[in-house]
């Protein structure tokens, strides 16, 4: 299968806001209340959120493309736009996601290929991310992929506060 990746801008705004909050509730409204998935879906995806991150130069989104059809997304932020540790030396990978139809067919891998890919040519010395401690299968991933348990934090969808892992892969000695 062959797999290639297209850099999202403003006109990417209503596919990637559609495709990016499917992702997210096929992914995790069995695991959350349908009030709490509604609240959050509401606002991380709504086009306004989305064209503002767009619009942010220290942001970046990209569609992964399996055999041309559209199979996963990831969002990257450098420091200004981190979620949290805002440390310029390092790369958040905020989102990534490989449609389900495509889980188990290396798209989570060429995803993640890709956003290590940029963090080196930006020079970064680490990529850091933030995963729901209830996701086994991602955390598997992660850690497969050389990333380490540094710390939590809370993630909040609706009125449920859940801990995330946040963890860290080295790419510089």
């Amino acid at each position: 299968m062959q797999i290639e990746f297209k850099k999202c801008t403003l006109d990417d705004a209503d596919t990637l806001r559609h495709f990016a909050a499917d992702i997210f509730y096929k992914t995790f409204a069995d695991l959350n209340t349908p009030e709490n998935m509604a609240a959050y879906l509401k606002t991380a995806f709504s086009a306004e959120q989305i064209r503002a991150e767009l619009l942010n130069e220290n942001s970046a989104f990209y569609f992964a493309y399996a055999d041309g059809k559209m199979a996963g997304y990831l969002k990257l932020n450098a420091a200004g736009a981190q979620t949290e540790l805002n440390d310029a030396d390092a790369l958040e990978l905020e989102r990534i996601y490989a449609a389900p139809e495509f889980h188990g067919r290396g798209v989570g891998q060429a995803l993640m290929d890709k956003a290590l890919t940029l963090a080196r040519e930006q020079g970064k010395s680490y990529v850091w991310l933030g995963v729901w401690e209830k996701n086994e299968k991602a955390i598997r991933f992660y850690n497969k992929n050389g990333f380490y348990k540094i710390s939590t934090h809370t993630f909040v969808i609706g009125d449920d506060a859940q801990t995330d892992y946040i963890m860290r892969l080295d790419l510089k000695n």
